[in-house]
């Protein structure tokens, strides 16, 4: 496939983060950028793929500088609107040149996306500082959503791709924590890090329907203490399930590698 062809295949897919289960992708967004913020360097981010500058935005408020880097158009308009003074870049990344480096790069749920992730992972190694570090999220094939959904026969195995996977998001692979390190060394770099983001125990539409209409409320016996001190039980789940997940990463919505060149 030529270069071209792929960036136009690229933009057929129509996922993200804020069209397609919002409510759920938000807080995982939230908590994303914050597992980054646990492991960044210095001042200067590039965003590797930006998508709708969500994630960017929230970098933005906490390093001085943020590029970001998304092959889609419409995507990247989304972000330009979002942080209309940030520089962004329409490329597909295997194709991005920039005599810029940066402190830390993030490639957050792209490596499942490409044609050839050894060389992507070089690729953005690339735009690292000598001490700088590139921090890789990829969804996990062995969350503990996809391992019941196993058990009850919606998938046949783990590492399946599902028509949404394949159609909407467009997925190429699945990852395990093994797959992703294996991918890691094979292009030459060194692992400091590794760990997981997001407790998820139901698929990402239940995930999503139970935070919009979930009884949250203590009145409503839905969740909180009885008769104590009243919070923002919604959020305080989220937070639980960041928590936990650090715990026991294989489980989680998420695995992320921290690299070094």
């Amino acid at each position: 496939m030529t270069s071209s062809n792929e960036k136009q295949l690229q933009e057929t897919f129509v996922w993200s983060r804020s069209t397609f289960h919002s409510e759920y992708n938000r807080y995982l967004a939230q908590y994303k950028v914050e597992s980054c913020l646990e492991n960044i360097r210095g001042d200067t981010l590039l965003d590797l793929a930006c998508g709708d500058g969500m994630m960017s935005e929230m970098f933005a408020r906490k390093v001085s500088r943020v590029v970001g880097v998304d092959a889609n158009g419409s995507h990247l308009a989304e972000a330009r609107k979002r942080l209309p003074r940030a520089e962004f870049h329409e490329s597909l990344v295997e194709e991005l040149i920039l005599d810029e480096k940066f402190d830390t790069v993030t490639m957050l749920d792209l490596l499942e996306h490409v044609v050839d992730p050894i060389a992507l992972i070089q690729k953005a190694a690339s735009f690292l500082n000598d001490d700088g570090i590139l921090i890789i999220h990829v969804p996990n094939a062995y969350a503990i959503n996809r391992r019941l959904a196993v058990l009850m026969g919606t998938l046949e195995h783990c590492e399946e791709l599902s028509p949404f996977d394949l159609q909407i998001a467009g997925h190429r692979r699945s990852y395990s924590m093994k797959t992703l390190c294996s991918d890691i060394e094979k292009a030459g770099l060194r692992i400091a890090n590794t760990g997981g983001i997001f407790y998820k125990m139901l698929s990402t539409a239940q995930m999503d329907w139970f935070l919009k209409n979930g009884l949250w409320e203590e009145g409503g016996f839905g969740w909180g203490r009885v008769g104590g001190e009243q919070k923002d039980w919604k959020a305080e789940f989220c937070r639980a399930s960041y928590e936990l997940g650090k715990q026991h990463p294989e489980d989680c919505n998420i695995i992320y590698v921290c690299v070094t060149r």
